[in-house]
């Protein structure tokens, strides 16, 4: 299987979305960061509802849950799931991605966030194409994960670039760097085992619909299936003394 090498600065510049730019107010007073499987997908992942049309749902389903509970590394689900796109094309998985099931308030979400200078990004594990479906869709202002090889507009089953939670977090902080703020000026919205390194170290960790663990790690617990129901908190730490401004 065809890979290549990487760090997770490598990958927090090759991973990336092109840049939506910043609002005209001034510098960010800080990053959002908002999981997708789990947190944007309710109660399932992209990963397995493309599955579902790639044919391979139930292997998948077997290996993410192997993730979930700590026997598998995402690297070793991402290889069991690009074999299941070998030959199918970039044009058919977009146009699948247009049905993805979706928690209701994600735009207005991107829309507060952007008005209130706080950028928001997509801190994710899903494959590129996912994130970048999502960014073209809803306006986020970048993005993060493994990518699948192309050849030809064609998957080929190999995995291109790697990505897990620890690289997340290393995105996260060169998005952070690039932006001018500390992850603590930042807040995380995730739900399940590969937000765990991130939310320690923002300086607002917010679980939505999430595990007991990352309940355990968060400031505030979220439950339901519309996104701005996290606003107030955000909007509470934007305008608290916990909240570092922009250096």
């Amino acid at each position: 299987m065809r890979e290549v090498s990487r760090s997770p600065i490598q990958v927090a510049l090759t991973t990336m979305s092109e840049s939506l730019g910043r609002p005209d107010a001034g510098p960010p007073r800080g990053v959002a960061f908002f999981d997708v499987d789990g947190t944007l997908v309710p109660a399932t992942s992209s990963a397995q509802y493309l599955a579902r049309w790639l044919g391979h749902l139930d292997d998948l389903a077997i290996a993410e849950a192997g993730y979930d509970a700590g026997e598998l590394s995402n690297d070793e689900v991402c290889v069991r799931d690009a074999l299941g796109w070998r030959d199918h094309t970039v044009a058919e998985v977009e146009d699948w991605l247009r049905g993805l099931p979706l928690v209701r308030g994600i735009a207005e979400t991107v829309a507060w966030c952007r008005a209130h200078r706080l950028e928001p990004h997509l801190a994710t594990l899903a494959w590129q194409s996912v994130g970048l479906h999502l960014v073209g869709r809803f306006g986020f202002a970048g993005y993060c994960g493994p990518r699948l090889a192309v050849v030809d507009g064609r998957y080929t089953g190999d995995v291109e670039c790697r990505f897990d939670e620890y690289d997340k977090l290393a995105w996260a902080a060169a998005v952070a760097a690039d932006a001018g703020v500390p992850l603590s000026a930042c807040a995380a919205v995730g739900d399940s085992r590969s937000d765990l390194p991130l939310l320690a170290r923002v300086g607002l960790p917010i679980a939505f619909n999430a595990s007991p663990a990352v309940r355990a790690a968060a400031a505030h617990v979220v439950d339901g299936d519309d996104l701005t129901a996290i606003l107030p908190h955000l909007s509470a730490w934007l305008d608290s003394s916990s909240h570092r401004p922009a250096r």
